[in-house]
């Protein structure tokens, strides 16, 4: 089947600096307004064992000044010219983003460049964010209720360190930090050869390309990062385990399958699967479990997207009258009907509108369509895939949807974690 859906196209221009830096530009002036990306090939998945929560730390340490940026200067600066900004850190990697008025594009592009090549790595910066971190770990994580589960299930999904253990790291990592690993991390992996920056917005292209070579153009490339293996065996790493929770005041559970690489046709084939299943009010399990029945108080559902083997996680916390086995069985039964009879007609059709839907209103902000340039960039060595990708997954069948869930999710290779409230004695 072919399918020609006349989506808008982004125009791109591509091109690297002499130290290795990816550019992309994305030149559309209809708002006067700028976004500038930068992402770092590095994250969870670099980190050796010992040595956790290192990207997310960085993630924190970015905005603690460089050269000619006081600490916290980065977001007083890009405020104060009428912008926003923010970074993240996943498994995958780093990046850091603000968009600003049109003329405010040297600012952007200033800050970005003077702490690439300058940041101020110092003791009293890491144990400022080291304690910020830690606490962040312990309200976030710690101290909520469920707050762990999804990182335990991690672990039972993957065995391999690199894919398994947490973007947060562990307390005894983060305090076994030293300044100068710190320092030797920001210089291996913030090199300008490790990273991608794309612009897009409002913005002269010969003007742009000046303003780029002048600020990173004379930042030096380091060696590659040493290369990591993120590979992993077909089984998950433990099938079932029980959790007490003594903050949750309810019994929770949550199931994870391993599944391909992002971009592969089996991961698209499983990630529209996800849709299906738990993609909104109109999925099958929504309308099973919290219309219908109305069994559940939260419905868990996504697609974990890697470049290494993936993960689908679904799960639920029932209502305090609801037997959690039943709930469990609609999962799977829904599941088995996909596995055996594939999706129908009415919901391929909806699946097609979603993503047609999706390709217009992921492109529609100049922050939206830098981010998403460049994740195709970094992962994939490929901006122009922003273009084609929606287009890529409407060719996917209902038997290949089918047969990807029968291979990968109706099955008894899956981690399946039980969340207990502690006793009242325990408490």
């Amino acid at each position: 089947m072919t399918t020609n859906l006349n989506l808008p196209k982004l125009e791109l221009e591509e091109y690297e600096l002499e130290n290795g830096l990816r550019v992309i530009l994305n030149r559309e002036n209809s708002i006067p307004v700028v976004s500038i990306a930068v992402y770092y090939d590095v994250g969870s998945r670099n980190e050796p064992e010992g040595r956790t929560g290192f990207a997310h730390l960085f993630e924190h340490m970015m905005f603690q000044g460089s050269e000619n940026v006081p600490k916290a200067g980065h977001f007083q600066y890009v405020m104060k010219a009428g912008g926003t900004m923010n970074g993240t850190t996943s498994s995958e990697r780093t990046n850091y983003f603000e968009t600003l008025p049109a003329d405010q594009l040297p600012l952007g592009l200033w800050l970005e460049s003077d702490r690439m090549r300058s940041l101020a790595v110092t003791q009293e910066n890491l144990d400022n964010q080291l304690e910020a971190v830690k606490e962040e770990k312990r309200l976030r994580y710690d101290n909520q209720p469920y707050g762990k589960i999804f990182d335990l299930l991690g672990e039972m999904v993957y065995k391999n360190f690199a894919n398994a253990h947490s973007t947060i790291g562990s307390m005894e990592d983060l305090d076994a930090a030293t300044v100068e690993y710190v320092q030797e991390f920001f210089r291996i992996y913030y090199a300008p050869n490790n990273a991608v920056m794309v612009i897009s917005g409002a913005f002269e292209t010969g003007r742009a390309k000046e303003l780029i070579e002048k600020y990173f153009g004379s930042i030096p490339a380091q060696p590659k990062p040493p290369p990591i293996d993120v590979t992993e065996p077909e089984e998950v790493a433990e099938t079932y385990k029980e959790y007490v929770d003594k903050l949750a005041p309810l019994p929770a559970f949550l199931m994870g399958w391993k599944v391909p690489a992002r971009r592969t046709l089996e991961f698209n084939a499983l990630y529209l699967a996800g849709k299906l299943l738990f993609g909104g009010d109109s999925a099958r399990l929504y309308q099973k479990l919290v219309k219908g029945e109305e069994s559940v108080t939260q419905l868990f559902g996504f697609t974990d997207e890697r470049r290494g083997p993936s993960g689908i996680i679904i799960g639920a916390i029932p209502k305090p009258d609801k037997d959690l086995d039943k709930i469990r069985g609609v999962i799977v039964d829904e599941i088995k009907d996909l596995a055996v009879n594939g999706p129908t007609d009415e919901e391929m059709s909806k699946l097609r509108n979603q993503l047609v839907n999706m390709g217009v209103r992921s492109n529609q902000s100049s922050l939206s369509r830098a981010q998403n340039i460049a994740e195709y960039a970094l992962y994939d060595g490929d901006p122009h895939l922003v273009n084609s990708e929606i287009e890529t997954l409407v060719q996917i069948t209902a038997e290949e949807i089918r047969n990807a869930v029968d291979k990968y999710l109706n099955t008894e290779n899956r981690a399946l974690l039980d969340i207990l409230p502690a006793d009242e004695t325990d408490q």
